[in-house]
């Protein structure tokens, strides 16, 4: 099959979302990962920018031995130094050169006539020549621009030295028909366009950037620049997961593949989110919340018998745990036990009915029911309390002062008592947090926090969702209250009694073993 490289921009063009600066040292952080990922190239930032952006870079540059690195600049001799100077010590890397080749652009942004720009990308391709031998050029907003110029300045491009030719639908303007048009007429027409690479860059303003990056593929294009979540200016970039799991998915059709290990997608995605503090949809592909989730008892049912019936591809593969079954008032019985016996809860026939009646009604209410709630109907229906724990009461003193003091009271659930711990942090959550790893003997690693509103007004609900870490394995629980902090704390203690009631489960099916 035909090798398709994936350059990853997350760290250059992906960080130029509104609001999504990353700290240098989490720059570092995040390139590690995509290393982990599988990526072939890295463009880790734009030198010239400041001196903590050229610091990250160099230290990139330095420690990820085993990938390339792309340093991006300008057509100027300033940019073209600072990014030769920070990529100094990577065993690979490559230079990437852009200029616009727009009439709107050349008219009214960087004012040049299409004489002084071709000029421009030989001189400065040529400068930059002697410093690296793998130059990328990318004559920018190339899907809006006049065809015979873009051929023009690709041969001017070609003729000083550059090895690889990216030509970006800079505004996500184009069609895939038009970028087949595009990528066949360069590689057919350019003086020496048949002896170097083809890349494809492509924002997502008409939602068609993956579409896009295929379709130049399918003209020629051997490296597709994606990034991680599709984050990147205005509508952001091609996304790297879905791209991925596309030609993963449709490989034989297609006839590529890609070096992305799946393994680490779930991981990566969730990485660059929280360093950019930007959420992620709910129904994004491959990553959203709801991208494997089925609430309706008809895909229910059949995903239990068969996970294909509505699956095209395999969550876990992907580092995504298998919570693929939303309880809400589309469920049905199947699923309801399904559930239960996931925490070893055995439901007798005579119990269901009693607890899918008391499902139903909390469903109409709250729309969604969670797992720790599905465990205290079962235990009413059963008369008994599966709940190893539960949070009985909480107070936090807040206030502007540095350090919060909380207290909680848990109830065991294995000899009914009731105990009250104290505890301190720096934000009233934390210390919440620290009374409840006192009652609940579990050594798990907090990992992740979403908060949603899921009404308006005064008397809005908030939803907690907690993710949490045992021994490799993640957990989540879910809770839904007025009081943000008790919902935090109630999906807390729901994701620790998951991480136990399934420890128990597994020592008991040993034991039967």
């Amino acid at each position: 099959m035909k090798k398709i490289q994936i350059f990853d921009t997350t760290l250059r063009d992906g960080e130029q979302s509104p609001g999504a600066s990353i700290e240098p040292e989490r720059k570092i952080i995040i390139a590690r990962q995509l290393a982990k990922l599988g990526v072939d190239i890295i463009e880790p930032g734009f030198a010239i920018s400041s001196p903590g952006e050229f610091a990250a870079i160099q230290q990139i540059s330095r420690e990820l031995q085993n990938v390339e690195i792309c340093g991006f600049a300008r057509a100027v001799k300033v940019d073209i130094d600072a990014a030769v100077k920070a990529t100094q010590d990577a065993a690979k890397r490559r230079l990437h050169l852009f200029i616009s080749s727009s009439d709107i652009h050349l008219s009214h942004q960087i004012r040049k006539t299409r004489s002084e720009v071709v000029q421009i990308a030989r001189d400065m391709i040529s400068y930059a020549k002697q410093f690296v031998d793998e130059i990328q050029f990318a004559a920018m907003d190339s899907t809006r621009s006049d065809r015979d110029f873009v051929i023009e300045l690709v041969e001017a491009a070609i003729e000083s030295g550059a090895t690889v030719i990216n030509l970006p639908d800079t505004l996500g303007y184009a069609l895939p028909n038009e970028m087949v048009d595009l990528f066949t007429s360069v590689r057919q027409q350019a003086r020496g366009g048949d002896k170097v690479r083809y890349s494809t860059h492509n924002h997502n303003d008409l939602g068609m950037a993956v579409a896009n990056s295929l379709a130049a593929v399918q003209a020629g294009a051997t490296q597709v620049e994606v990034t991680v979540n599709g984050v990147g200016e205005r509508a952001g970039n091609c996304s790297l997961e879905e791209l991925a799991m596309l030609i993963e998915t449709r490989k034989s059709a297609l006839q590529i593949e890609t070096n992305i290990e799946q393994s680490e997608i779930y991981t990566t995605s969730h990485m660059v989110s929280r360093a950019m503090h930007y959420p992620i949809a709910y129904n994004k592909p491959i990553v959203g919340r709801n991208a494997f989730q089925h609430e309706s008892g008809i895909h229910q049912d059949g995903l239990l018998k068969d996970r294909s019936t509505y699956e095209i591809m395999d969550p876990e593969a992907m580092g995504i745990s298998r919570s693929m079954i939303i309880l809400g008032r589309h469920s049905g019985r199947h699923a309801i036990k399904h559930r239960l016996s996931e925490y070893g809860i055995a439901v007798a026939d005579n119990e269901l009915n009693d607890v899918y009646n008391k499902f139903k009604q909390v469903a109409d209410e709250k729309k969604i029911v969670t797992d720790d709630e599905l465990i205290r109907i079962a235990g009413e229906a059963t008369e008994t309390q599966p709940d190893p724990y539960k949070l009985m009461d909480l107070q936090v003193l807040a206030g502007s002062q540095k350090s919060r003091i909380a207290s909680v009271t848990i109830r065991d659930g294995e000899d009914g008592q009731e105990r009250s711990y104290s505890g301190m942090g720096e934000g009233p959550l934390e210390a919440v947090i620290h009374c409840i790893q006192q009652a609940i003997p579990v050594a798990a690693q907090f990992e992740d926090l979403e908060l949603h509103s899921l009404s308006t007004g005064e008397d809005a609900h908030g939803e907690a969702v907690v993710s949490i870490i045992i021994e490799g394995e993640r957990f989540r629980g879910t809770s839904i209250h007025k009081d943000i902090i008790y919902a935090a704390a109630q999906a807390y203690v729901a994701a620790c009694n998951q991480a136990v009631m399934t420890s128990r489960k597994q020592v008991i099916e040993e034991n039967v073993g």
